[in-house]
């Protein structure tokens, strides 16, 4: 009966959201305290009920239950245990009500963290979001059912797909979902200040913290996503432009835009349309992801469903919520205002530039991504947009963002000079021009990409630490200096610590695909073959069991000049339930250079056919996306957001917004 009281729960939080998402937006509507007052305990209510669902769901897989439908297909009797519990959101409508029951943590925070603001701006931001969720609940129960019963009961399940059985895909997927679904929260507290007429700094102060935390998970998840993709598929590479990746990396790049946006809202009390224009777009394109990942409208390894009716439902899902969002803005447009003024030359133009090309460049992924499907869909034909589009498209997009993120943090606001941005950076913008010109000769050759890719990295990381040393330049002893790095300013030095993981991306992004050394072989048992310097031996072949697979695995002895360096395992797995034959590649990690060995067909009883790369400094593509998460983090716990948090009642009232439009809007 434990799938039984799972579906009864998920019909219970379907009816809790379904008060969220009415009683108080009625309430605030009518000034009906009471109704208002739901927003602040429905919430734990539809996580309660939604927890209780996912934890059933998770038994039936701990158990082996195959009389449920979903554990028949996505689970096995021989599946470990650690891939039986993360089967529980390893398909379809496991990832669904993990993305709902997500939703509603978030919910239940934002309940829990805004006690100080406005019972009326809460309870519409609430509601919204109970409306949210609503759509998804009743997507999972109309369309797909976790909890659907097999009758009889299958004697054992179909099993995980091989590729997800990795303890990447055990944290992934959270991740992710939780950057899709925090988004939600600004979304709609965008909906409720733009009812509310509150578009101001106190709204862009408070909302900051919640779409930086999110835009810190989607980060984790998109980084993670890439290396399960390296180690994973065999293929040797950290991003392929699919279809799936780019709708989680659409995003990503939009709510970049939306962070920096509600930087100047905040400060100056500009962008407030284009600031609440990103935080729609911003959840509308992670809708989109989830459209194009459970249509079936695409082919990938990381889609999940090839049913058009559930792609329908979310496309008049997602129809319905930017429709409605573009509506209200349209409506409201004219309330707005223009916020603070600003010279064409100032922090706040250079913000404005550096969001443009962020917004473009999602839009040209966007396209890329979207335009064969549109041309499939109306019979004009099939047609691929691949690796070269993007990177001739994207690239130049980013490379004046890139120069921008060095200039912009230097700039003052409201007005600066070129004169004396000049000056105050050309020791950096030399240090990264003999960077740049000298360091590809020390890799052994020179090249034009190579060069620009490292420009670009050197450029923001010295224009980061100019910034930095005037910062404390005025600090006269060591203690002024620890004050300057106190709590008050974690959002500047979040910002110094993410820009900087920017860089080491761009430099290990710029030195692997200049540098790597990849050669296709065939290799019998005593074959040796050399590959960036390093000697590559077969050694010997063996069949090893595993928990529920079979391995073909190869022992490879890697020496260099003479010297051992490395014993290295690849695998090539066979799942007796699938049927399917997975690679299990080795990785020789290190700091400056990855060793890559991955099985291809079997060519003989003891001849393979082998795949060989070596990647330099491939490793800090992850250590940059590392530290841009842990830079968004640490904007995160900057105290002003917890103070401003106290005085955000008086901040949002009514009385308070004349006032502050006026000292905006001052030059």
């Amino acid at each position: 009966m434990i799938p039984e009281i799972g579906h009864f729960s998920l019909i219970l939080a379907l009816s809790i959201a379904l008060a969220q998402g009415i009683f108080p937006l009625l309430g605030a509507a009518r000034g009906n305290l009471a109704w208002m007052r739901m927003a602040r305990t429905a919430p734990l209510g539809q996580f309660l009920f939604l927890a209780i669902a996912f934890g059933s769901l998770m038994h039936a897989f701990i158990s082996n239950d195959f009389s449920v439908v979903y554990v028949a297909s996505n689970s096995n009797s021989a599946l470990p245990l650690q891939y039986r519990i993360a089967a529980t959101w390893g398909g379809h409508e496991g990832s669904m009500l993990l993305w709902v029951v997500i939703l509603a943590g978030w919910t239940v925070a934002v309940a829990r963290f805004s006690r100080h603001l406005p019972e009326d701006f809460v309870a519409r931001g609430v509601g919204v979001m109970g409306l949210v969720s609503v759509g998804f609940i009743a997507f999972m129960l109309f369309t797909s059912n976790p909890f659907a019963r097999l009758i009889p009961a299958a004697a054992d399940g179909r099993d995980l797909n091989p590729l997800l059985q990795d303890y990447g895909m055990v944290l992934h997927p959270p991740m992710l979902y939780m950057g899709y679904v925090g988004f939600a929260v600004v979304f709609a507290f965008a909906i409720a200040a733009l009812i509310c007429g509150r578009l101001d700094a106190s709204w862009a102060r408070w909302s900051r913290p919640w779409t930086t935390l999110a835009w810190v998970f989607l980060t984790l998840g998109i980084a993670l996503g890439s290396f399960w993709a390296y180690y994973e598929l065999g293929w040797g590479g950290w991003w392929f432009w699919d279809p799936v990746e780019n709708a989680s990396f659409i995003p990503w790049l939009v709510g970049t835009a939306l962070i920096h946006s509600l930087a100047v809202t905040e400060k100056r009390g500009a962008f407030k349309g284009w600031t609440v224009l990103l935080a729609i777009f911003t959840f509308s394109f992670s809708l989109l992801g989830t459209f194009l990942v459970r249509s079936g409208v695409l082919t990938s390894v990381h889609a999940f469903a090839t049913d058009p009716a559930r792609g329908i439902f979310v496309l008049v899902f997602l129809g319905i919520v930017i429709g409605s969002a573009l509506l209200l803005f349209a409506s409201r447009a004219h309330r707005i205002g223009l916020g603070g003024t600003f010279h064409p030359v100032s922090r706040e133009s250079m913000l404005l530039l550096n969001n443009v090309l962020l917004a473009v460049a999602a839009g040209s992924v966007l396209l890329g991504t979207i335009y064969p499907l549109v041309l499939d869909a109306l019979g004009l034909g099939k047609i691929s947009v691949g690796r070269p589009y993007f990177e001739a498209v994207f690239v130049p997009l980013m490379a004046p963002a890139m120069f921008l993120m060095g200039v912009g943090p230097i700039a003052h606001w409201k007005k600066a000079s070129l004169p004396d941005l000049a000056t105050r950076l050309r020791w950096a913008f030399a240090v990264g021009v003999v960077s740049a010109l000298l360091l590809p000769f020390a890799m052994g050759r020179w090249s034009a990409p190579v060069s620009l890719g490292l420009l670009l990295a050197a450029w923001i990381i010295t224009s980061s630490m100019a910034g930095l040393l005037e910062r404390l330049r005025h600090s006269r002893d060591l203690a002024s200096i620890v004050a300057r790095l106190g709590s008050n300013s974690r959002s500047y030095y979040g910002m110094l610590l993410a820009h900087i993981g920017v860089a080491v991306f761009i430099a290990g992004a710029t030195l692997v695909k200049g540098y790597e050394t990849e050669k296709d072989v065939r290799m019998s048992v005593g074959d040796s073959i050399e590959v960036g310097g390093y000697n590559f031996r077969l050694e010997r072949l063996a069949e090893v069991p595993g928990p529920n697979y079979i391995a073909s695995r190869g022992e490879i002895r890697v020496t260099r000049n003479g010297r051992d360096v490395s014993v290295m395992y690849p695998e090539k797995r066979t799942y007796p339930t699938q049927k399917n034959p997975m690679t299990e590649a080795a990785i020789d990690w290190g700091f400056s250079r990855h060793l890559y060995v991955a099985f291809g067909d079997r060519l003989g009883p003891t001849t393979w056919a082998m795949r060989i790369y070596h990647k330099p400094f491939v490793e800090w593509i992850w250590w940059g996306w590392l530290l841009m998460s842990l830079g968004g983090l640490l904007a995160v716990l900057d105290r002003r957001y917890r103070v401003a948090a106290s005085k955000a009642n008086r901040a949002l009232s009514p009385e308070s917004l004349a006032g502050e439009a006026g000292a905006a809007a001052a030059p």
